[in-house]
């Protein structure tokens, strides 16, 4: 079995203070990917940097308390790579990648659009690039695995107030034909849909922090592990797990059943 977690910690020290950590220990996953670090290394000490004996390895981002992406792994990983654009998000810190053989797991961020009509241009020219990069990788014949934060919304079954949203940030047109052409043009699997097509108010992962949304599961369903079909197809179990709060995201926990 091989146990991946993804989580949006909204900062890092911030989850590390309400227990993630100690969780981790608990759900003992093979690989943890998180994003929104919302630190600098020289913020992060042993405890944070390799927890529980895991290789770490991140992305920070140059502004300082914004974005940042990790990736632990039991196993050291064969090869890494921080970064894939050279330029404009990796100086966002939204991309760290691990090979294990002929697995490779990455952990990403994508933009959010919503702050601003130039972050929504950013959030486009990220999905620009992004796509041919994951395209090139997939050519490569190994098994992936995408885990983040992806800020779409993929159809009207993943967030609850899907018509108030047609023409906000995360649920765009064009966001969502992006992912689309993800998995019926480049052929990957969302892996929960998988193994879940028809959950409504049980798959969200995010919460706005505004006007009670999660008390009233006012959710959208934004963090996805998306992998090759054939490891997509190995998915024995997932789960969202909502026990306790480490941020306004709930972590992604799905089990792969290698041959």
């Amino acid at each position: 079995m091989l146990r991946i977690i993804t989580a949006n910690l909204n900062g890092i020290r911030s989850a590390a203070k309400k227990g993630f950590f100690e969780w981790v220990k608990i759900q003992n996953p093979d690989i943890l990917c998180i994003q929104e670090l919302k630190a600098q290394e020289a913020d992060l000490d042993e405890a944070l940097l390799a927890p529980h004996g895991y290789h770490g390895i991140f992305q920070y981002a140059e502004k300082k308390g914004y974005s940042g992406v990790g990736l632990y792994s039991k196993q050291k990983p064969d090869h890494i790579k921080v970064g894939f654009d050279e330029g404009e998000f990796d100086n966002e810190g939204r991309y760290v990648e691990a090979r294990f053989g002929k697995l490779i797991v990455i952990s990403a961020y994508f933009p959010s659009g919503s702050s601003a009509p130039e972050r929504q241009e950013a959030k486009f020219r990220f999905l620009d690039i992004f796509m041919p990069h994951i395209e090139k990788l997939k050519a490569e014949g190994l098994e992936i695995v995408l885990c983040g934060d992806i800020n779409i919304a993929h159809h009207e079954n993943d967030l609850k107030n899907w018509k108030g949203n047609i023409k906000n940030s995360g649920f765009l047109p064009e966001e969502r034909d992006w992912m689309t052409k993800l998995f019926n043009g480049i052929g990957l699997v969302d892996v929960y849909r998988h193994l879940h097509p028809n959950t409504t108010d049980d798959c969200y992962t995010w919460w706005s922090q505004r006007g009670q949304a999660y008390t009233k599961n006012v959710g959208w369903r934004i963090d996805y592990q998306i992998a090759t079909p054939k490891i997509a197809h190995s998915a024995q179990r997932s789960e969202i797990y909502k026990e306790a709060k480490f941020s306004d995201h709930a972590p992604l926990i799905i089990d792969y059943k290698l041959s």
